[in-house]
């Protein structure tokens, strides 16, 4: 069957989810008064029939027990199984007759037993009642009701009959319990899917979405079976588009050899002019740029290295003392603050290019100091550029910075001959730590780079 025929199983669920949620709840409501009318009515008990049956008959033989000195008799308790029974008699008119005193639970009874028009017993909270039995007596018709006087515990649905508003707060929590259930069984799936999403978007791009949701055989399944199909297309595509960068630049490398070799072979004769001293300058402009092409290409595809734990102070060792000589060199100060406890995984070469790049770039534009310090957080490491240069006049400048071949038109860029390059291989190394790097502008001014590592 095609995908287009298969019915549409998100809404079956949800159909007979909540179908399913409001049947339970609107049979169980409906049954109570049933399962109370089939408790009120039930069949009399042969045991308590017997019983009846025997005072009945006594009668019958003892006609004389129906005088009005005698009907005391009947008003005894009786024993029955252990527990007191007492029995009623009833003549025709519905009157009884061995005493005065009649519960409203008996006349209830009564009323009830009369409607059924046969013998029942009825269990009230602290006393069963049965009855009646029939029979004659010199052409009269009597009727024995019985009662156990006892604690008779009613069944358990009788407890919601009598709590209603209790009873539809358990309805609407059974309800949201299901409905819940489902939201959970429908969310969780997606929550996944979002996750997949926003890690392919901050450039993880090997990340997909798990078995158990790719295996679903639902819509939801389907989905991250795309999504997944997708983020391989996608990875495919940006991994030939670098290994084109860096294969481009590879072969540009070769005729730019040859220029720069000839230049050198000319000017070795002796044929030096301005033109010639201009091609040479832009050869070695063009030289850097095919440098940090393959730089950038080498960061974003992660080449030939993996993951190790090492300590962030001893990585960057090399990075911060080459920083430091070319601040001194510039007459500025550079402060470093980086804990000798700090470990993470991190890729070393491309981490410590990215710092370079940062730190060299805010050396450049610093007015006097620049500092570097990290902040450790809960499962993950904070490291904070700062100088104190000009900043980016143009707010919306503080995120196109990381962009390849970007340049504000700023005062950071007034005397800049770079291609934009060195923010890009910045943030192509954190990105592939699974990290994020930002730039804001700070008072009065300067400009703060923020770069966050995870450390597991």
């Amino acid at each position: 069957m095609s995908p287009d025929k298969i019915p549409n199983r998100i809404f079956i669920k949800l159909l007979l989810g909540f179908w399913l949620c409001s049947s339970i709840i609107i049979a169980a409501v409906g049954l109570l008064p049933l399962l109370q009318q089939k408790h009120d009515r039930a069949p009399l008990p042969q045991h308590l029939e017997n019983l009846l049956s025997r005072q009945a008959n006594r009668i019958s033989e003892e006609p004389k027990l129906l005088e009005q000195q005698n009907l005391r008799r009947l008003n005894h308790r009786r024993n029955f199984k252990g527990k007191p029974v007492r029995l009623y008699l009833v003549d025709d008119q519905g009157r009884v007759m061995n005493t005065d005193k009649v519960s409203r639970g008996l006349r209830r009874f009564m009323l009830m037993a009369d409607e059924v028009d046969q013998p029942i017993s009825h269990q009230f909270k602290n006393e069963l009642l049965f009855g009646p039995y029939n029979f004659d007596v010199l052409g009269r018709q009597y009727s024995l009701f019985g009662r156990l006087a006892d604690h008779h515990p009613r069944p358990w649905f009788f407890f919601f009959a009598e709590n209603k508003l209790l009873t539809l707060g358990l309805a609407i929590t059974l309800s949201g319990l299901l409905c819940g259930l489902l939201a959970w069984h429908l969310g969780r799936p997606l929550r996944t899917l979002k996750l997949s999403a926003n890690a392919l978007a901050n450039g993880d791009l090997t990340c997909r979405v798990d078995d158990e949701t790719t295996n679903r055989k639902d819509e939801i399944g389907q989905l991250a079976q795309a999504f997944n199909s997708m983020a391989d297309s996608v990875e495919n595509m940006v991994n030939s588009q670098q290994r084109l960068i860096s294969d481009i630049s590879h072969e540009l490398r070769t005729p730019l050899t040859r220029l720069q070799l000839a230049l050198a072979l000319s000017r070795k004769k002796g044929h030096e002019s301005a033109e010639i001293s201009r091609i040479g300058y832009e050869a070695e402009l063009l030289e850097k740029m095919i440098a940090e092409l393959l730089e950038l290409s080498k960061v974003k595809l992660n080449a030939n290295e993996s993951k190790r734990h090492l300590g962030l102070a001893e990585t960057l060792g090399q990075v911060l003392d080459d920083a430091e000589f070319e601040a001194e060199q510039q007459q500025k100060k550079l402060l470093i603050d980086i804990s000798e406890e700090i470990e993470l995984p991190l890729y070393p070469r491309p981490l410590s290019r990215a710092i370079e790049n940062l730190l060299r770039n805010a050396i450049r534009y610093s007015n006097s100091s620049v500092s570097i310090q990290t902040i450790e957080a809960q499962s993950k490491v904070m490291i904070e550029i700062i100088d104190d240069g000009p900043g980016i006049e143009d707010e919306k400048d503080l995120k196109a910075i990381f962009k390849p071949f970007y340049r504000p038109q700023s005062a950071r860029e007034r005397e800049s001959g770079g291609w934009g390059l060195g923010l890009a291989i910045a943030e192509a190394a954190i990105l592939a730590h699974q990290g994020q790097i930002s730039a804001e502008n700070i008072q009065p001014h300067g400009l703060k780079i923020t770069i966050n590592l995870p450390t597991i």
